[in-house]
């Protein structure tokens, strides 16, 4: 697991089948990288959260056929950086 923090929604018009209709979140992690997750929490910009990555993220989802290696787990609350 590892913290990130919410940057931005991301909406996209066409998306690859295995995505089906899932939140997508831009995520900045402690070094500065990048990287976009699914949200089954409905996070929103600027809070920090928990992720999941690999075969896990996809069971992280309510379903788990969609095709992610990166989820959101959860919210935090009271995280300092």
């Amino acid at each position: 697991m590892e913290i990130w923090r919410v940057k931005d929604e991301l909406v996209c018009t066409r998306r690859a089948p295995g995505l089906k209709s899932a939140s997508l979140r831009v995520l900045q992690g402690q070094r500065g990288n990048i990287e976009v997750a699914t949200d089954p929490v409905g996070a929103p910009v600027g809070k920090w959260v928990f992720t999941t990555l690999g075969s896990a993220a996809r069971l992280a989802m309510p379903d788990s056929t969609i095709t992610t290696d990166l989820t959101i787990c959860g919210i935090i609350e009271g995280w300092e950086e």
